[in-house]
């Protein structure tokens, strides 16, 4: 064999992470409380404008589940000046995007323009976030796309796991017990009307951020935005209430989903996690992506590549304004369903109880480290995350300094906060499958009082994945 088709006999190990320096930001206020996020990054000619707003489907009456998402898909249906295809063609003229979404945390309407085109695009951007018109037409269209929605999520084992699961760690006074966009009972009932009234109480400056990331001059963004809203006044905005994350898991216990003639059944583990702004933000991040977060994850390892119950499995924390939920998920051969309980148990004790490796956790951090720059090529990544520390209520400088703070975690840290932070013994378990054909192995394997909650109404077969 020549010298130049050796095989290779060791495998390349992982470089030192390269020096990197998140772009300076510019910061600054308009009178009206609109604050003004300007990250220049020299070119970078297709710009990124964001205006983030601190209000989300978690403060919105549950009577009116859903308004929130709603009011956000339909700023681009028409405005009080274009309708929704005179604005389509305003905004391709211009080679932009425009685009709105509502979340648990945040509402957001941005655009992507080339530099050269910026301030008619931002014009533009005011008119959808300032002046929308909620045509009752295409009200209707999103409402009942919503619904179908909804009803598909039924007939969808993961949907429906994740559904079952959330109403049962939270309380029934908490809005994170349902979806962000609402259920068919308050999505149905919703009007333009309900609409307008998200309008007026969220599209405040005071709670808004207008994010601009690209090959910009700040001090030109920075008049754009006074011309554009320098005069939007708005209401002040109703206080936000406290957010209601009450957990409704004080002990183990389980639910069936009976899905009868499933060859699957999707497992839900966990319980009541943490806030996005919690002191062990960076030990977490660490100990998630040892337990589940990665490919070689502890969870992974052992359910799919030596177990083989599945094609995967994670864990981790959904990191909310408030106290998202931590999941630890899979879906498993029918048969597996109750070995697979055992070894998710099994894992998430010895997390909390003995030192990780030295490899985990330098494999962990430096994907972490790693990754990071990678997210930051472009200006849509960058103002997200911008975006993310206002709507978060975070410091100016924790991006810069987020690398180091996760190369700062030990193995001690990371057993604590998942000792701190995962209860194994307080968690709900979640079955979505086929009871009868396990029924017996789960009452034997005592993990807690068993629930069998089988639907009211028939639902469509599923293709099983």
């Amino acid at each position: 064999m020549s010298a130049g088709r050796e095989m290779i006999t060791q495998r390349p190990v992982p470089g030192h992470p390269r020096p990197y320096d998140f772009p300076h930001t510019v910061r600054t206020e308009l009178a009206n409380g609109l604050r003004l996020i300007v990250t220049p990054m020299q070119g970078r000619e297709l710009i990124a404008a964001t205006l983030a707003f601190r209000n989300g489907a978690v403060d919105e009456p549950a009577a009116v589940g859903g308004a929130t998402v709603l009011a956000a898909r339909a700023l681009t249906e028409g405005t009080e000046v274009r309708d929704a295809i005179e604005l389509t063609e305003a905004a391709e003229r211009l080679g932009a995007s425009i685009h709105a979404e509502a979340g648990w945390d945040a509402t957001s309407a941005g655009l992507d323009v080339p530099a050269s085109r910026l301030a008619p695009a931002m014009e533009l951007l005011a008119e959808v976030v300032r002046r929308p018109r909620y045509p009752e037409s295409e009200i209707d269209r999103l409402r009942d796309e919503r619904l179908t929605d909804l009803l598909q999520a039924r007939a969808d084992p993961r949907r429906r796991a994740d559904e079952a699961y959330v109403s049962s760690i939270y309380a029934p006074s908490s809005p994170y017990r349902r979806p962000a966009g609402g259920t068919a009972e308050t999505v149905a009932a919703l009007t333009p009307a309900d609409l307008r009234a998200v309008h007026a109480r969220a599209y405040v400056p005071s709670s808004a951020a207008l994010v601009v990331v690209g090959d910009v001059e700040p001090d030109a963004v920075v008049q754009i935005a006074e011309d554009l809203f320098g005069a939007w006044s708005g209401a002040e905005g109703v206080a936000q209430a406290p957010i209601d994350d009450t957990g409704a898991v004080d002990r183990r216990f389980v639910r069936v989903v009976h899905r009868p003639g499933s060859v699957q059944t999707e497992i839900r583990i966990g319980h009541r996690g943490l806030p996005r702004r919690h002191a062990d933000f960076f030990a977490v991040s660490v100990m998630s992506m040892i337990l589940g977060g990665l490919f070689n994850s502890r969870l992974n390892a052992n359910l799919r590549e030596d177990k083989g119950y599945t094609y995967g499995a994670s864990a981790g924390f959904d990191l909310r304004r408030a106290r998202g939920p931590f999941t630890a998920r899979a879906a498993v051969n029918t048969e597996a369903t109750v070995p697979s309980l055992g070894e998710f148990f099994k894992e998430l004790a010895l997390i909390r109880e003995e030192l990780v490796s030295e490899d985990e956790l330098r494999s962990a951090r430096d994907f972490l480290i790693g990754v990071f720059p990678l997210r930051f090529e472009t200006p849509g990544p960058v103002a997200g995350s911008l975006s993310g520390l206002f709507i978060h209520g975070l410091p100016d400088d924790e991006l810069a300094h987020y690398r180091a703070a996760i190369e700062a975690v030990t193995a001690e840290d990371v057993r604590r906060v998942a000792h701190e932070h995962i209860r194994p013994e307080r968690s709900a378990v979640i079955l979505l499958g086929d009871h009868e054909a396990f029924a017996a192995d789960l009452e034997a394997a005592n993990l807690g009082p068993i629930d069998v909650v089988r639907d009211a109404e028939p639902v469509a077969p599923a293709e099983e994945g």
